[in-house]
């Protein structure tokens, strides 16, 4: 029989890989992966609940899906949900929505053919659910089957979280802290690197822990210096490093390895420390301070970004302000903002002085605003610099390419728009003169013969 397969992954990157793992599960099984959902004898839908709004559309999403169930439709046999929605809500689940046939938990992910298997076989409401805790399972990463465009790939190096903020359910849907082998690191990265993998994305809950439960304390600055040696890898990018817990050791290693780029994901959530203190973090305005001032005297040219929450359960005018001021201050080179998501099951979802969702908008424009005129400002200094350029595309009919700097990741930050007379394809480096600058995009022309560091 020809099993196929049809993927949906919601939610973060990390939810992608997990989805990838699985792809490749499912080929390694019989299955063979297709585009279009009216083909496919199974559809999974890898979901995200994190907040409300990834909650609903997970459940659209499922909706959506189950259409393919009838004849007249598609073809599917049976809908697989998999990922976070099924872990946290694995009692009622089928209740709620019976036209799913099956749900994996977010460390039962191995066995995704199985269930595959019974579900067309005819057996109904399948659950198949794991400890939270169970350790990463290393060999599934050689199975991959990447989503991405073929230059770049996200690297999952640990899975949970430790911090237990008072606003996110990661932790119960997650479990705590476990960090992947190095070894079994090192030859998925090496795999990537010989399928074509030009760029690494280092992603996790928290990346600035990695390997403080393997090996006692964090081991993040001995990753990356392993990752840079492998040959094949232009480009390591850090993602998700806590102020809190980035050694220097870290910044160093950063600094020092030639490939990795000098830029950092590094999520604070506020500026005010008693709204950082009532969210259970374990940063303050001046240690978060210290950690951008250490980043960018070993690296004068990175670039930091960050996210903030706003409406947090009692945030006061004052302390908002507060956050304002900071923002301003800081000039972080990018600031993503969200507005405070009530969680249930969560102690900031308990707490008193809930604000108004109309008072969480608006101060998430206020922020918004304040952070364009800042990444305008910066982006017109870059102007007249030369910078490398990965390509990612091609305007139609048009002699304009785009593509990303060392300063950009993808999918989240601004983009380079590269004039050339020469045919330029995605995955290819080239040297661009800035020449114009927009709010968070910049525009530039292949320069040739132009050593960059001149």
């Amino acid at each position: 029989m020809n099993k196929k397969i049809a993927f949906t992954s919601l939610g973060c990157d990390k939810n992608r890989v997990d989805s990838e793992v699985m792809l490749g599960i499912l080929q390694k099984n019989g299955y063979q992966a297709v585009a279009h959902e009216a083909e496919a004898d199974i559809i999974v839908v890898n979901t995200c609940c994190f907040i409300k709004d990834a909650l609903e559309e997970s459940i659209e999403t499922i909706l959506e899906m189950a259409q393919y169930k009838d004849p007249e439709v598609g073809n599917c046999k049976g809908l697989i949900v998999a990922g976070c929605l099924g872990q946290r809500f694995e009692k009622e689940f089928f209740d709620e929505l019976p036209e799913v046939d099956a749900i994996i938990g977010t460390t039962a992910y191995e066995s995704i053919a199985e269930v595959a298997d019974e579900i067309l076989a005819g057996k109904e409401q399948v659950k198949q659910l794991e400890s939270i805790d169970l350790a990463m399972q290393d060999e599934n990463g050689k199975l991959r089957v990447l989503s991405t465009a073929p230059y770049f790939a996200y690297l999952k190096i640990s899975e949970g979280c430790d911090n237990h903020c008072t606003y996110c359910v990661i932790p119960k849907m997650r479990g705590k802290h476990r960090s992947r082998q190095m070894e079994s690191l090192l030859e998925e990265a090496t795999l990537l690197a010989q399928q074509g993998v030009k760029e690494l994305v280092i992603v996790a809950q928290d990346t600035s822990i990695y390997g403080r439960d393997l090996y006692g304390k964090p081991m993040l600055h001995e990753l990356l210096k392993q990752l840079n040696a492998i040959e094949g890898i232009e480009w390591i990018r850090l993602l998700y490093a806590y102020p809190e817990t980035l050694t220097d050791e870290t910044i160093e290693a950063m600094a020092t390895c030639e490939k990795v780029c000098h830029y950092i994901d590094m999520p604070i959530q506020h500026g005010n420390d008693a709204v950082l203190k009532r969210m259970g973090r374990k940063s303050s305005q001046a240690l978060i301070c210290e950690k951008v001032a250490k980043l960018r005297a070993a690296m004068p040219d990175i670039a930091i970004r960050t996210t903030l929450i706003v409406g947090f359960p009692g945030e006061s005018e004052e302390e908002f302000e507060d956050l304002k001021n900071f923002v301003q201050e800081m000039k972080f080179d990018r600031l993503g903002v969200f507005s405070y998501s009530q969680e249930e099951g969560t102690a900031a979802a308990k707490m008193e002085n809930q604000i108004d969702d109309d008072l969480k908008e608006e101060r998430r424009d206020i922020i918004m605003d304040i952070q364009k005129n800042i990444a305008a400002s910066l982006c017109e200094q870059e102007v007249g610099k030369v910078m490398e350029v990965l390509i990612e595309g091609k305007l139609p009919e048009e002699r304009i390419f785009c593509g990303r700097t060392r300063r950009d990741a993808p999918d989240i930050d601004g983009l380079v728009f590269v004039s050339s007379e020469e045919e330029l394809y995605s995955g290819d480096f080239v040297t661009v003169k800035i020449r114009e600058a927009g709010d968070y995009d910049l525009m530039g022309d292949v320069v040739y013969g132009y050593e960059l560091g001149e």
